[in-house]
């Protein structure tokens, strides 16, 4: 198992927006998490990746613990130098894409393995240019993220998280700054991720996408996991009345 989260509390002043939640995701697996606006699920990605602090509860990568509850009931993290450790397991691909301006496209992907891994550079710059080969950037290599379109940015975004060679790799409505278009561009990025048997989470309002490409669908609703399943149950027969209010207001 890549990652186990259990019994997750986050509030933010009296809001509740994390009420007891618990999911997992195992090697190989690709997880879509649905659901309305303000449901928790990008809350719940960015306590997974400690963007944000949970108030209680446990996660666990490869089994190796990061977050634990105290005996006073609310959440202990391990160590800076022991969670550092635990982040190299997983890579994040964000809405806005994050690109740093100032960098070329290989320098954006290069950076972190040559200054954070300490790895060689000649052997990053290889590794890097066979990433931007697989996003079909190759020629814009010495380009600047101004240069690209949004689905070009958001390419470089994902070739430059998988350099990190993450065991994990989260992405955040990878698409809702794109049109149309260009989101077709990102889908099929992560489609071909899926095939590899790369193991990802997905917050997406993309239902077609999360229904041909995961292995498993959970949907949010005020902070709690409503119902998951494999995609055609979720889709195809959901057993709880809000999953399908929510699949049909869509739809519609």
């Amino acid at each position: 198992m890549i990652l186990q989260m259990n019994n997750i509390r986050k509030t933010f002043g009296e809001h509740e927006v994390l009420k007891d939640i618990s999911m997992h995701v195992d090697a190989g697996e690709v997880v879509s998490v649905i659901g309305p606006s303000g449901s928790g699920k990008s809350t719940l990605l960015r306590c997974a990746t400690f963007l944000e602090t949970i108030d209680a509860g446990d996660i666990r990568y490869m089994d190796q613990a990061a977050v634990t509850t105290g005996s006073a009931g609310t959440a202990v993290y391990v160590g800076k130098n022991e969670l550092a450790q635990i982040k190299r397991y997983f890579g994040l691909v964000f809405q806005q894409f994050n690109l740093f301006p100032h960098y070329s496209v290989l320098k954006n992907v290069m950076d972190a393995p040559v200054h954070v891994q300490k790895r060689p550079k000649d052997e990053v710059r290889e590794e890097a240019m066979e990433l931007l080969r697989k996003m079909d950037l190759e020629n814009r290599a010495d380009y600047y993220p101004c240069q690209l379109s949004g689905g070009q940015q958001q390419r470089v975004a994902i070739a430059r998280a998988l350099a990190m060679k993450p065991a994990i790799l989260f992405f955040d409505e990878p698409t809702s700054a794109l049109d149309p278009e260009l989101t077709g561009e990102v889908l099929k990025v992560i489609r071909q991720l899926a095939e590899e048997k790369m193991t990802m989470v997905v917050v997406t309002h993309e239902m077609a996408f999360a229904r041909a490409v995961s292995n498993r669908v959970i949907f949010m609703d005020k902070g709690v996991i409503v119902e998951q399943g494999d995609p055609e149950m979720v889709f195809g027969s959901p057993t709880q009345e809000r999953t399908k209010l929510f699949l049909r207001n869509y739809q519609q």
